[in-house]
């Protein structure tokens, strides 16, 4: 009889997975324990076992193709099996149907209606490039209204700001499409502009998008696109006696008294913009030799604009990187976090390092030295080792620090069991391992599960002074900063030291600031005195 293998949950965390690579294909043999693909899960590529025996009759998941737990993987079963009631009962696998196509009715914003002569269908424009729909706050003309062009039909209210939208036609405004206060998508109707008297009425339902004349953009878009200084030197963009002028360029001309008809506009379809305005110097007279002509024809100052091409690349997100942001978001947005800086004298723990690795096949890293401390303090104030639930409060009677690690597609947390029992060395030698596999991606979920508390530490990239998300359920995380020589005071005197700043970020719901001071108390004793920690 064949088996339905759905998406497995490999980590507690794991809602979804990658099928990162297919082991085996449709009509291999399978025993028991073959591993059947790699999975990717919200923490690492793990291999998966079959624990079944028969032919892969179906593969529910391609290579690459993301789903989430309990759908539909594979089926594994006799060969030539009848499958056909397994993929039609399975409500994980879903067909699309196709869109409008069912019942074969025209789309019925696509109406072949006819517009008239002279008639202009004016849409909701796109008034900035977020902006999917907008609302009429005003309308400044009323059905009747001669209206003329430039002049301001409504104010109408975007994403980002209540602009005027002006006219580009003349005639009367035979039709308002959105009523003040109505708020409608970009392309709906918004008006229709035509001889007085002409019949509407089969326009009012909306017309096909490619008879629909939309606004044009407006000057601020415009003026944003990165293009050349034009000057101008005489040409015209008159089309049919109309000058396609956006407002303020309108307003600029009519201030300095220019004659836009003998302006070269340099914007989509050779409309005026600002800029075209601002740059236009009068073409010479006759009696005016040539010299002279061309020295009037520029400008005093060339401005110059930048011009360039604005490009994104979309990047797919990893399994990893959606867990990373899921958790941490809800870290920070649930568990009000507050931070706490202390500075530490490391002169005495440079000290002890050096001692600790010149013993044969020992090498101790001032982070494992951190990690060791915290352990320690941990057991001085178990208040910091505690785990918040809406019904109580958890305190860990042990003690397991997880070590942030940086790997190519983010951030693992592998944990150290028992810390606290653990030496210097045996701490520095698991670290090692640990972090070795993270980058190579394979830690096993358990040993990234089950801290009671977390150390994050950048020292080494030069960065003084940091503050972190806590990686929850923990109720606080440290973090790390690089040790610094600088002048400090001692027995009076100023001397060159060496100092260390580490931050303390507590969960206020279970660690109150003064616990989280006298925990960083006892933390830097430990680690200015390496020695107490043997004790």
């Amino acid at each position: 009889m064949a088996t339905v293998i759905n998406m497995p949950r490999l980590s507690d965390t794991m809602e979804e997975g990658v099928v990162a690579k297919w082991l085996v294909k449709k009509g291999d043999k399978i025993s028991e324990g073959d591993i059947l693909a790699e999975i990717e899960t919200d923490k690492a590529t793990m291999e998966f076992e079959s624990f079944y025996e028969g032919t892969l009759l179906h593969i529910g998941i391609e290579e690459g193709q993301t789903a989430p737990v309990d759908q539909l993987l594979a089926i594994i079963g006799d060969e030539n099996e009848d499958i056909s009631d397994l993929l039609n009962g399975n409500t994980s696998v879903s067909t699309e149907k196709p869109k409008a196509e069912e019942k074969n009715e025209p789309d019925p914003s696509q109406k072949n209606t006819e517009i008239p002569e002279g008639v202009e269908v004016i849409t909701m424009p796109r008034l900035s490039d977020t902006m999917e729909e907008g609302t009429v706050a005003t309308w400044l003309k009323k059905v009747g209204d001669t209206v003329e062009e430039g002049d301001i039909l409504a104010e109408i209210e975007t994403d980002k700001a209540t602009m005027e939208f002006e006219s580009f036609y003349n005639g009367t405004l035979l039709h308002v499409g959105i009523e003040e206060g109505q708020t409608a998508p970009v392309d709906a109707l918004l008006a229709i502009i035509g001889p007085a008297g002409t019949d509407i009425t089969n326009l009012k339902g909306g017309v096909s998008k490619s008879k629909t004349v939309k606004p044009k953009e407006t000057a601020k878009t415009e003026e944003k696109k990165a293009e050349p200084e034009t000057i101008a030197s005489g040409g015209s963009n008159v089309s049919g006696g109309r000058v396609f002028v956006s407002p303020l360029a309108k307003k600029i001309a009519a201030d300095k008294g220019i004659d836009l008809s003998k302006v070269k506009g340099s914007g989509e379809n050779g409309r005026i913009v600002k800029k075209d305005v601002e740059s236009y110097a009068p073409i010479a007279k006759e009696n005016i030799s040539l010299s002279e002509a061309e020295t009037v024809s520029k400008p005093a100052v060339q401005v110059y604009t930048p011009a360039g091409e604005e490009s994104f690349e979309e990047v797919k997100n990893s399994q990893m990187r959606k867990a990373i942001a899921k958790s941490l978001s809800a870290s920070k947005f649930n568990a009000p976090h507050y931070y706490l800086t202390i500075e530490i004298n490391m002169e005495n723990a440079i000290a002890s390092r050096k001692n600790i690795n010149e013993l044969p096949d020992t090498k101790v890293s001032f982070n494992d030295i951190v990690v060791k401390a915290c352990a320690m303090a941990l057991r001085k104030h178990p208040q910091v080792n505690t785990q918040w639930t809406d019904v109580a409060t958890k305190y860990a009677k042990h003690i397991s620090v997880g070590v942030a690690v940086a790997v190519p597609d983010g951030l693992v947390v592998p944990v150290l069991p028992f810390t606290d029992q653990m030496s210097l060395t045996q701490i520095g030698a698991k670290v090692k391992d640990l972090a070795g596999r993270a980058r190579n991606k394979k830690l096993t979920p358990q040993e990234m599960s089950g801290s009671t508390f977390t150390v994050s530490n950048l020292g080494m990239f030069g960065i003084q002074e940091f503050t972190s998300i806590i990686n929850q359920p923990n109720s606080s995380i440290l973090s790390v900063g690089a040790i610094v020589e600088k002048p400090i005071v001692k027995n009076g005197q100023i001397v060159v030291g060496n100092t260390m700043k580490v931050t303390l970020a507590c969960d206020h719901r279970t660690v109150d600031g003064a616990t989280g001071a006298q925990f960083l108390q006892t933390l830097k004793q430990y680690i200015e005195n390496p020695v107490t920690m043997l004790a």
